[in-house]
C-alpha cells in the first residue's frame, strides 16, 4: 500500500476527471492551513495501486479513499476523515461518521453513480505549479 513518508500526512486520493472530486480537492487545498495533506490522483499508478490493494475498481473510482496514520477511509467515512482533518468549525461535519452506513452511504453512492452526469467531467488535465506537484506522493499524479 502506498503511505505517505510521515504520519502526520493524510493522503486524499481522488477521480482526478470528475468536476465534483476536483472541486472537493480544491476545497482541502484551500482550507488546509498547515499543508498536511499529500494527494494521489485515483487514475495514477500509486491511485491504482490503492484501489487494487482495496479490491475496488481501478476504472469506475466512485469512492475517494482517505488515509490517515494507515487507516483507509472510504465513501462518507472519507469525506467525515477530511472533515476532522481540517478541524476547526470543518470537524462539525465530521459528525457524519456516527451516522449508520446504511443511512449515509447509499446518498454517497448514488451521488458517484451520476456524478459525471450530474457534474461533468474535466476537459483538460490539471497543471500543477512546483508546490502544489510537490505534495502529491511519487507516482501519485502520473497516469497509467
Amino acid at each position: 500500500m502506498v503511505q505517505s513518508s510521515d504520519a502526520s500526512h493524510p493522503i486524499f486520493v481522488f477521480d482526478g476527471d470528475c468536476v465534483l472530486c476536483s472541486a472537493f480537492f480544491q476545497f482541502i487545498l484551500r482550507h488546509d492551513t498547515q499543508a498536511r495533506f499529500r494527494f494521489v490522483i485515483a487514475q495514477s499508478k500509486a491511485g491504482a495501486a490503492l484501489y487494487r490493494s482495496m479490491g475496488l475498481s481501478t476504472t469506475e473510482f466512485e469512492t475517494n479513499l482517505v488515509i490517515v496514520n494507515g487507516q483507509v477511509f472510504t465513501e462518507a467515512n472519507a469525506f467525515a476523515a477530511v472533515m476532522l482533518q481540517l478541524g476547526g468549525p470543518w470537524s462539525v461535519l465530521a459528525l457524519i461518521r456516527f451516522v449508520p452506513g446504511p443511512l449515509k452511504n447509499p446518498v454517497y453512492r448514488a451521488i458517484a453513480r451520476n456524478r459525471y452526469r450530474l457534474f461533468g467531467r474535466h476537459d483538460a488535465c490539471m497543471v500543477p505549479d512546483a508546490d502544489l506537484r510537490a505534495r502529491f506522493l511519487p507516482d501519485g499524479y502520473t497516469t497509467t
